[in-house]
């Protein structure tokens, strides 16, 4: 269906076209594995539901209308849309019959609802992921976004005397922070790091590197045996490398890099550990070959199942992604990032782990209080539980995967995590809040990972388009403190 601009209030083409754009974001419960991230910033007053809302009460703290119409668009990526339509969907119909689902599965998100974002014809609940995904902070500065709060502060389904904050991982509230309000639900905790077949490893004799010095002996080992040792796949997913250039950066000079770059303080990108990581990585790059820049994720992740690559950087949702792909023969693990200098503040072991998969609920939706209930059905261990069933990947719920058998990939996760222990490193919260500066990001990682330019040069880029994105006054900032 097309839609025209013109919707008073609305997002116009021009700022949607310039602002919804480019990006991505399981785990283990246990406490302290995310840290809380205290955010604030400008932006417009909270939106409250709107819609035609129901009385509230006990079986009903939300006001959801039963015989209103609900409608769901989920992108449809590595975690399929199963999840929404085998269990979540089913559970809410379970409790409103009456109500009509529309399921809408989809990978280009910004594309498919931007025209609708700007008529004001919206949908009820987006799972806003995949490199289409739209700009959370463009959408809440346009007060297109609902203030999830009353989500959180809902009585759980699976126990009705606490908060379905109280049920959740440290954080996780926090980490959907925009101008200082929860405005996304981060639901599924993914862990990022460099993936491997443990089969292939072991009839080889091979142990991932845990230092640059290791890498590059491990590169030189695995070309000599016919295996590219390590790729991306540059045509839609430098991110997943800038990923482990941050990384590297954090176990450098300790999470405050992080906090600093998405703080846009001055001199963050061109801070030593930036630069060094950037270093780091560049000497890896050229083991690649430069036709990875033209190749997408799937391409790429496809060659490592049938034994061409090593090692490929992703989160804990690839060995759901490539399953219809993966043999029999392959098992999936996962290992951190090799430390870059002997003084890093962060050990080998340590490893990102941070809540994404943003899903929310527009403003104007026509059923905004099913959206909300929606979230809550997710967050209830029934809908956690089936979620990790159906995608392969773990929430944010704690104890909802107790009992359940884990997959190599996901069993590697849980060995991965309690070696870490409290060695996290934190998630990025500039990828939402500034998308240009996202976008030159996986511009010049592409640069630099494939010798176009050197670290120094990579920094300075970096830096230059962050001066631009905190000078320019029409977007809005945030800060967060952890």
């Amino acid at each position: 269906m097309t839609h025209t601009d013109g919707t008073p209030g609305a997002i116009s083409r021009r700022q949607m076209l310039r602002r919804i754009g480019l990006s991505a974001l399981v785990a283990v419960p246990g406490a302290g594995l995310l840290n809380a991230c205290a955010t604030s910033g400008g932006g417009s007053a909270a939106p409250t539901a709107a819609g035609s809302a129901a009385a509230t009460s006990a079986a009903n703290p939300l006001g959801v209308k039963a015989t209103a119409p609900l409608e769901v668009v989920i992108f449809k990526g590595g975690l399929g849309d199963a999840y929404a339509t085998e269990v979540h969907e089913p559970m809410y119909k379970k409790m409103y019959p009456q109500a009509q689902i529309k399921h809408v599965a989809t990978q280009q998100i910004a594309q498919t609802l931007q025209p609708r974002f700007a008529s004001g014809d919206v949908p009820d609940m987006i799972a806003n992921a995949g490199s289409d995904l739209m700009d959370e902070g463009a959408l809440q500065a346009e007060g297109q976004l609902l203030d999830l709060t009353p989500l959180f502060d809902a009585p759980s389904i699976d126990d009705p005397s606490k908060k379905v904050r109280d049920t959740l991982l440290p954080g996780v509230v926090e980490a959907g922070y925009i101008a200082g309000k929860p405005y996304v639900l981060k639901y599924v905790t993914s862990t990022y790091g460099l993936w491997y077949d443990a089969n292939l490893f072991k009839e080889k004799g091979w142990t991932p590197p845990k230092t640059f010095d290791e890498f590059k002996t491990f590169c030189e080992t695995a070309k000599s045996a016919g295996i590219v040792p390590y790729a991306y796949a540059g045509k839609n997913a430098s991110y997943y490398q800038y990923w482990m250039i941050l990384i590297s950066a954090a176990k450098i000079g300790g999470n405050e890099v992080l906090i600093n770059i998405d703080n846009l303080v001055d001199g963050a990108w061109t801070a030593e550990p930036v630069r060094q990581a950037a270093a780091a990585w560049a000497e890896i790059g050229p083991y690649m070959g430069k036709s990875f820049e033209g190749l997408i994720h799937t391409e790429v992740q496809t060659r490592q199942n049938q034994g061409k690559i090593a090692l490929y950087p992703s989160g804990s949702w690839l060995e759901n992604e490539q399953k219809s792909n993966t043999p029999d023969t392959f098992a999936y693990a996962v290992a951190p990032t090799p430390s870059v200098t002997s003084a890093d503040k962060m050990p080998y072991e340590a490893i990102r782990v941070a809540p994404g998969e943003n899903y929310i609920v527009p403003s104007k939706a026509k059923n905004p209080q099913g959206g909300l209930e929606y979230l809550r059905i997710m967050l209830s261990k029934e809908g956690a539980r089936g979620f990790t069933e159906k995608s392969g990947s773990f929430t944010v719920v704690v104890g909802a995967t107790e009992g359940l058998t884990l997959s190599p990939g996901n069993q590697s996760v849980a060995d991965a995590q309690k070696a870490a222990g409290q060695n996290i490193v934190t998630l990025s919260l500039f990828e939402t809040w500034y998308k240009e500066l996202e976008t030159e990001l996986r511009k010049q990682t592409n640069a630099l990972m494939f010798g176009r330019i050197k670290a120094d040069e990579f920094v300075e880029k970096m830096q230059a388009a962050a001066d631009k994105t905190k000078n320019d006054s029409s977007i809005t900032k945030q800060q967060r403190s952890a």
